[in-house]
């Protein structure tokens, strides 16, 4: 009987103040939207440091007139150095056909390379891509090395883009987030206003502060779960009309973005819309009706 009443309670609260009730759902659903959106995003940038930082070479540039001596020694080091993971030796032959590869939609500019206008070069992959200074300092002064080139500070500028857009998305989820926790103490007091005469006399008859509190929570938690899955459904529908339509190119430079990262927002969005729109409505209740 109680839990009937105590669901009725809520329903109607609901539905008596439905236009405050469909912003705090509409103002919750945007702050967990971008919530998602941010987690997302931090596993997807996650994941392309990792595919990137796999792939980042190290590359020791060769004086033009290195001397055999310098170059089998540099060879040697570079096979017992713990720092690296493996490598190879390029010669200008083989960097001309690769730079013709990689130009050959610039015929005019693969016409004017000659080979010996190439400088040979050792290709290494660290153990750890974070490591280069260490790389760069052991082999900068040796004979026969003209310069050191670390494919990490290329990709630097990127990854510094991608964590400001982290950041970003978390400041605009934060602020959604105060203003959806403000909306759902608003509606929790209006709503207790409504009903100021029924809370008054069921604390006279001796209602316990839990059982007239509950109904005015309940409310906050519905609300905040439909925001939930508004958030989850416009992230459902970001992945299969955005990423994967006009942005699926992109997966080519990026990670793609799993349907099973996206499901798993789900709960997690749920879990957070009924939590905080629980705690903020007791908090707001314990503030508004006085034991």
């Amino acid at each position: 009987m109680r839990a009937k009443y105590v669901l009725y309670e809520a329903a109607t609260g609901l539905w008596r103040n439905v236009t405050m009730t469909v912003a705090m759902i509409i103002t919750m659903a945007v702050s967990l939207a971008m919530l998602g959106a941010s987690g997302l995003l931090f596993l997807q940038v996650d994941k392309v440091k990792e595919l990137y930082y796999a792939q980042v070479e190290v590359t020791i540039f060769l004086a033009e007139d290195v001397s055999d001596e310098d170059r089998e020694a540099l060879d040697r080091a570079l096979d017992s150095d713990p720092l690296v993971s493996h490598y190879y030796y390029e010669s200008q032959e083989e960097a001309y056909e690769k730079a013709r590869e990689l130009f050959s939609d610039a015929p005019d500019l693969v016409e004017a390379l000659r080979p010996e206008s190439l400088p040979e070069s050792f290709r290494v992959q660290l153990t750890d891509p974070e490591q280069f200074r260490e790389i760069s300092v052991t082999y900068i002064g040796w004979d026969g090395v003209s310069e050191i080139v670390d494919q990490e500070r290329l990709v630097g500028d990127i990854f510094s883009i991608l964590n400001a857009v982290q950041v970003m998305a978390l400041v605009i989820a934060a602020v959604m987030a105060a203003a959806a926790l403000l909306l759902v103490a608003n509606v929790i007091q209006v709503a207790a206003y409504s009903k100021r005469r029924e809370v008054s006399v069921m604390k006279m008859v001796g209602a316990s502060n839990w059982f007239v509190q509950l109904p005015f929570v309940l409310e906050a938690v519905v609300a905040g779960v439909i925001g939930a899955l508004l958030a989850f459904a416009a992230l459902a529908a970001g992945k299969y009309f955005i990423i994967d339509g006009p942005l699926a190119p992109l997966s080519m430079l990026l990670t793609p973005v799993p349907w099973r990262n996206v499901l798993l927002t789900l709960p997690a969005l749920a879990a957070v819309g009924g939590l905080v729109s629980a705690v903020t409505g007791w908090v707001t209740l314990r503030f508004y009706l006085k034991p």
